[in-house]
């Protein structure tokens, strides 16, 4: 983005919060992104596993999905830094097979990156502690690894990022805890929108947890910028640059 010149129809023109939910969709859709119809984790993980196999141009059979799905993307020993790992760098992990051999499974290419696919989900149920409905996730190869939180127009951007907080706490980690793969989180309210990454986040919790002042952590979310800084704070505008 070397200098961006704002769409005229601003995000203040949409009202409620599903209005500018759907013409987030709208936007993303238009570039490339594919919408699905997910609302849980069963359709979730179905899904994860045909992206999967189109990537890496193999099909698994049943147990073997099983086991590289077990063993591989939803050990239950992993947290958040272990899959944030996989996805920064190991992102090729290794499938038994059922015949004994061993093939490599790429999570996400990085060498073509045009290989990946790209897709956005709505109003996805995950049932955790309680359940909990999320507004906007994109998929990269099935995997939900970024995560958009809205709110309606007079709302502040910290009630998205203390959303996103309530939601790690009571719901990321459930479902085989794919949510935890989140890498980016986007808040807006349409008229200003920012992004932090999950060790932002991480480092919030580990804060909390250690009775260490973590109100500054929201100071470290940030606002999208072209290249003489001129900041791209329009929900719409955001979809078209940083999406």
């Amino acid at each position: 983005v070397t200098e961006y010149e704002p769409v005229k129809r601003k995000s203040d023109s949409y009202q409620s919060e599903q209005a500018l939910e759907n013409e987030f969709i709208r936007k993303l859709t238009e570039q490339g992104y594919d919408y699905l119809e997910i609302h849980d984790s069963e359709s979730l993980i179905k899904n994860l596993r045909t992206q999967l196999e189109i990537v890496n141009d193999y099909k698994f059979t049943d147990s073997e999905w099983d086991r590289f799905f077990n063993d591989s993307i939803a050990n239950n020993n992993d947290g958040i830094v272990e899959k944030t790992r996989k996805i920064q760098e190991d992102n090729i992990q290794v499938l038994k097979k059922d015949d004994g051999t061993s093939k490599n499974i790429t999570l996400i290419d990085k060498k073509c990156i045009h290989n990946n696919r790209l897709q956005v989900i709505n109003q996805y149920v995950n049932n955790g502690t309680r359940d909990n409905r999320y507004d906007v996730t994109i998929l990269v190869n099935g995997l939900p690894l970024v995560h958009v939180e809205l709110k309606r127009r007079g709302k502040t951007l910290r009630e998205a990022f203390n959303q996103i907080d309530r939601y790690q706490r009571d719901s990321f980690w459930a479902n085989s805890g794919l949510y935890e793969y989140v890498q980016v989180f986007i808040i807006s309210n349409g008229t200003y929108t920012k992004y932090y990454s999950n060790t932002t986040r991480n480092l919030h919790i580990k804060n909390k947890n250690n009775n260490i002042k973590s109100s500054n952590t929201f100071e470290f979310t940030s606002y999208w910028a072209d290249q003489k800084n001129n900041t791209i704070i329009d929900l719409i505008d955001f979809a078209k640059t940083f999406c």
